[in-house]
């Protein structure tokens, strides 16, 4: 049986001490692994149907073949691996601002870790995603303006609850309308949040994309023995034309 308790890591980052914990929960017979930044919780393997509902949503909702992807926000892995386990994947950038996680995963601290690294389609890239998303350069290092076929975020609690203020920018209609324009003609956008559907993020979604909706995604909390709510914004830029003006 696993130790009841270990910090895998810590270290200091240029948005605060992040670290790596893994604890056996003996009620559920599982190891959790957690990402701390700070006090403040980022991230548990107990909570993981939101993230992979991200991948699944947005994919679901990309027709045709050889789909390249954009992930921002690497985490525990749980969105990468669920958009690689769709054949329709050509290929995949991860981008992620804070070396160590990118670290865990190459170094097989992560259970994920291996599966994403030994994948041929997904590179993982250490960036500030939110930076390139408002440049003209955009995602790919190798191919400046380069376009995808969706661009999935996992970073941010929400569009009003932010790990780092230097973001703000990028849930406004300006941050919004850059974004779009490293989506191909049809592109979707997607986007995590630990809250419920908020209808003022969705009409501003709309504005700036030719649809925009809102899916909750609702999961029990072993924790807390009731259900919970988060939500995956998704919305989509028109085939054939330019994000709006």
């Amino acid at each position: 049986m696993s130790v009841l308790f270990e910090e895998l890591d810590y270290r200091p980052t240029p948005i605060g001490a992040l670290s790596l914990r893994r604890r056996r929960d003996i009620a559920l017979g599982i190891d959790v692994f957690e990402i701390k930044l700070g006090d403040e919780y980022l991230m548990s393997s107990l909570f993981t149907a939101s993230e992979i509902a991200l991948a699944r949503l947005g994919l679901e909702a990309l027709p045709g073949g050889s789909l390249d992807i954009v992930v921002g926000g690497l985490g525990l892995g749980y969105t990468a691996r669920a958009v690689l386990e769709h054949q329709t994947v050509g290929s995949l950038i991860v981008v992620e601002l804070l070396e160590a996680v990118i670290d865990w995963h190459r170094g097989g601290l992560l259970p994920l870790g291996p599966g994403l690294v030994g994948d041929a389609r997904c590179r993982l890239l250490e960036g500030d995603f939110f930076a390139a998303a408002g440049s003209a350069a955009g995602f790919d290092p190798g191919a400046p303006g380069r376009r995808f076929d969706a661009i999935l975020v996992d970073i941010d609690h929400s569009p009003d609850a932010l790990l780092d203020d230097r973001s703000a920018g990028f849930y406004r209609p300006d941050g919004l309308r850059a974004l779009a324009t490293h989506l191909k003609p049809g592109g979707l956008f997607g986007l995590w949040s630990n809250d419920k559907p908020d209808q003022r993020f969705t009409d501003r979604l709309s504005d700036m994309f030719a649809e925009a909706w809102a899916e909750p995604v609702t999961f029990h909390n072993p924790l807390q023995e009731r259900p919970f709510t988060q939500t995956v914004y998704l919305a989509r830029t028109a085939s054939g034309s330019s994000p709006r003006a």
